[in-house]
């Protein structure tokens, strides 16, 4: 394996990891969005949304983590593929960080204030960035794993790129995912909390989700047949395996939130978003920006790639056990009377 594969490799990890930590959050505001305001219902709306706040609130920003690392590497071991991808995608990347500042700033600042009409504006404004901000990162993907990144600094249609057909069904998919695994993750912390009537609302919630994501899913191969073949061809190829491992965790994900294994389900459904991205890897490797910027072509010199594996091996002993100490910590019921 060379350098250039290793910081490939590592890059995708902490995609993946950005997907099915930070992709949950966006979801739970997807989920905020769409919750009803009166009580009518086995539980108060009132309570859900708490608990959509506290789920996410001790750990939302440092889900960020992953994507700037993601960036970091990304244009520090292969910066003629990063200067490509930016000058193209521009327009979709601002949107992206315009959501991702205002959907943090909408979150903090309804802590933070009594008045009603103010409560429910930042509400509303932290439901739209979260589905908003997951659309258009999809839509990016899209861009890219359909052909519409060229190599060249200059090259790319700045609107097409990111608006095309396969992008508007990636960024749906995008969305859909981070639903799913919202609901999936939320329907363990209710249960935890001893909130059976909320646990119960969001395991049917995520069997509705997963269920319509998979039709989507499949739905949405008839679209790239004609405007992504070269990603088909990947995925029925060289990707098929992680693929098809991807559909049996969708499924096995499924079965367990119907037996109300949702602490398994959890696990099973993270693994079906998270494979399901390997899968698009597996695709196009070696491939970088189609049709011909291979990974050791785009890659930086050997210096600079080894010196990056260095920093990264030694940063990750003080960030992994952080991390993993953080979310380990909020997910510890806390004992009665505190």
């Amino acid at each position: 394996m060379t350098d250039a594969v290793a910081l490939l490799g590592i890059l995708w990890i902490g995609l993946t990891l950005y997907t099915v930590l930070g992709g949950a959050d966006f979801g739970a505001g997807v989920w905020h969005l769409v919750t009803g305001r009166k009580p009518g219902g086995p539980y108060d709306p009132a309570r859900e949304r708490d608990l959509l706040e506290h789920t996410i609130g001790p750990v939302w920003e440092a889900n960020h983590v992953w994507l700037i690392f993601v960036i970091t590497v990304f244009w520090t071991a292969f910066p003629s593929a990063f200067g490509a991808f930016a000058a193209t995608m521009y327009i979709p990347l601002t949107i992206a960080a315009l959501g991702i500042i205002g959907r943090g700033a909408a979150f903090a600042f309804r802590k933070a204030t009594d008045v009603g009409w103010q409560f429910k504006a930042y509400g509303l404004a932290f439901g739209i960035s979260s589905v908003l901000t997951p659309f258009v990162l999809g839509m990016i993907a899209g861009g890219v794993a359909s052909g519409r990144v060229p190599p060249v600094i200059g090259a790319g249609d700045i609107i097409w790129a990111w608006t095309n057909p396969t992008s508007i069904y990636t960024g749906l998919l995008a969305v859909g995912s981070c639903a799913y695994l919202a609901a999936v993750y939320l329907s363990r912390d209710a249960e935890r909390e001893g909130e059976p009537a909320l646990a119960e609302a969001f395991r049917r919630r995520a069997l509705g989700t997963g269920i319509g994501l998979g039709v989507v899913a499949f739905a949405g191969l008839a679209i790239l047949r004609t405007d992504a073949p070269q990603l088909v061809h990947g995925i029925t190829h060289r990707g098929l395996p992680i693929v098809l491992l991807s559909l049996v965790c969708g499924a096995v994900s499924l079965i367990l939130l119907a037996r109300r294994r949702l602490a398994a389900a959890r696990v099973v459904a993270a693994a079906t978003v998270g494979t399901l991205l390997w899968g698009w890897g597996a695709a196009q490797y070696p491939i970088l920006l189609y049709p011909d910027l291979t990974i050791d072509r785009a890659a930086a010199y050997p210096t600079v790639l080894r010196t990056t594996l260095g920093v990264i091996a030694f940063s990750a002993v003080l960030l992994v056990p952080s991390i993993a100490w953080l979310l380990g910590m909020f997910q510890r019921r806390e004992p009665a009377g505190e």
